[in-house]
């Protein structure tokens, strides 16, 4: 089951983003250590009384907002009808009641979706008073909350756990392959392509696809389930925001899968939306291939080659171990050669050194890094052992944890690929402190 989601509309300045931080427990934009993530972060998981879910606040999309505020908060709340599963209606307790909120009221509460009104901006002196004002919305199923203090917050979600469905984990018996990457990058042809029938709508206008698909595929008897990211379609004059919208689905097909086919258009080059693709792949743990498509339609093949390929590593440098195959689901060149790569990463990603393996590939790789002091006194590295598959996870002992920088850490990785493989993988290494003696 899909993880449901649920989207955060109103007008401009009504506390969205507010709102969201309090259910996200996040109070901060999320700088990651790799480029390719966006960094101003409008969408997180957030759990409430057992139940997790996403939250997408639709006011972090517009740092530049058009200048009629209205058509944007209108082509927010037409998100959240394709998008969410349910859709908080923010409104502000202190302006009162809008034509722009009635309209916006209108047009969710047409979309069948579950919907809940909140007014915000409310303490429970003005309580009263001011959600009377709301009533002409339609619904006496207004909750008063603030949230910048939490008045009324719990009640609010107890309310909204009501209405989250169960979420659970696929138990799926093949490996879970999402295919990402940008609109029009052909992602969908390409699945054509690997099912050998055409099972998505194929269209030349990016974004055409308009929910995520799952199919089965069968290569040489193996089973595979391929899920095809839908993109953003655009809705007459209410453009929507393609670059950013379409990220939210690529996150829900990431989340579900094993791992993630991406797909760039090799006729366009790298641009900066491929990347952030590649760093949420890396971000949530799943295994990668990069796919340089439309390969047939590159003029001079081993020239762009020679180019392309030091452009991705440079740019994709956070994820160097990601195998890179060009190949052109429109003509299906090379598209078979993915298959044995993927059950070649399926098995890197439940890979599991034993302990006395890797301390001895420990004892060697720390011989190579020049340590430094922390408050005078001498950094040590015990062991390391690994504590988790898919991704393979491991964690390092040390006497003075925040001693070790990234650049260590990136040291021992590198080491780790080049002993025991790990191909097309992600690693996590975690530092942890081993008690010290009291005579230390």
């Amino acid at each position: 089951m899909i993880k449901p989601v649920v989207v955060i509309v109103g007008r401009p300045n009504v506390g969205k983003s507010t709102l969201f931080n309090r259910m996200t427990k996040s109070h901060a934009a999320i700088v990651d250590d790799f480029p390719g993530v966006t960094r101003d972060r409008n969408y997180r998981d957030a759990t409430w009384e057992g139940k997790t879910f996403m939250v997408v606040d639709t006011g972090g999309f517009y740092p530049d907002p058009p200048e009629d505020l209205f058509v944007q908060a209108k082509e927010q709340a037409l998100f959240a009808i394709d998008e969410g599963d349910i859709i908080l209606h923010l409104l502000d307790g202190k302006d009162g009641l809008t034509p722009a909120d009635m309209e916006l009221a209108r047009l969710i509460r047409a979309s069948g979706k579950q919907v809940l009104w909140a007014v915000n901006k409310i303490d429970a002196h003005t309580k009263d008073d001011r959600l009377y004002d709301f009533y002409p919305i339609g619904s006496e199923d207004l909750w008063p909350i603030s949230s910048v203090t939490g008045y009324g917050y719990e009640e609010f979600m107890e309310r909204l756990s009501e209405l989250l469905p169960d979420f659970y984990e696929e138990a799926v018996e093949y490996p879970k392959i999402a295919v990402v990457g940008r609109p029009n990058a052909g992602k969908s042809t390409l699945v054509n392509a690997l099912l050998g029938k055409k099972r998505m709508l194929v269209s030349p206008v990016p974004g055409t696809t308009r929910d995520a698909v799952d199919s089965i595929c069968t290569y040489h008897g193996s089973k595979y389930l391929l899920i095809d990211t839908a993109g953003i379609r655009r809705k007459g004059k209410i453009g929507y925001s393609i670059e950013r919208f379409s990220m939210v689905r690529a996150v829900r097909s990431i989340e579900r899968c094993d791992l993630a086919l991406v797909v760039f258009d090799a006729s366009e080059g790298i641009t900066e939306q491929d990347l952030k693709i590649a760093g949420i792949v890396k971000e949530y743990g799943k295994g990668a291939i990069f796919l340089l498509n439309k390969w047939d339609m590159v003029g001079d093949p081993e020239e762009v080659f020679k180019t392309i390929i030091p452009e991705l590593q440079r740019k994709a440098w956070f994820s160097p171990y990601a195998p890179v195959v060009t190949i052109s689901g429109l003509v299906k060149k090379r598209i078979t050669k993915v298959f044995p790569i993927i059950d070649v990463v399926m098995e890197e990603r439940k890979k599991r050194i034993s302990t006395g393996e890797l301390n001895r590939f420990f004892r060697e790789i720390i011989s190579g890094i020049s340590l430094p002091m922390y408050k005078g006194k001498d950094v040590k590295l015990y062991y390391m052992t690994q504590v988790k598959e898919e991704p393979p996870a491991f964690v390092i002992f040390a006497n003075y944890p925040d001693s070790i920088k990234d650049s260590h850490l990136r040291f021992i990785e590198k080491g780790l690929r080049e002993y025991f493989g790990f191909h097309g993988t992600p690693l996590r290494i975690y530092i942890r402190e081993r008690k010290r003696e009291k005579n230390n």
